[in-house]
């Protein structure tokens, strides 16, 4: 699994505009103004802060539901592939 119940709490950790992207086989938090350097150009978006707070309902989470959000995001990752 690429993206972990870390990344996802990171993400809803982080204030304001942030994306969690894919980027050289590993998962980052990056905020709006970090998504357009140079550093992450090619960075596969997975999902937003904002939408991940809309799938949730905030961002009081245990660790089960951050676990099961960082498999469906692996699993949405994965069909991409084909």
């Amino acid at each position: 699994m690429t993206i972990n119940a870390d990344d996802v709490r990171q993400l809803l950790a982080t204030d304001g505009e942030a994306v969690l992207v894919l980027i050289e086989g590993r998962a980052e938090v990056v905020t709006a103004g970090q998504s357009g350097s140079s550093e992450y150009q090619g960075a596969l978006e997975i999902i937003s802060r904002d939408e991940l707070l809309k799938r949730t309902g905030g961002t009081d989470l245990d660790d089960r539901a951050l676990e099961e959000q960082a498999a469906a995001l692996n699993t949405a990752v994965d069909e991409l592939g084909g």
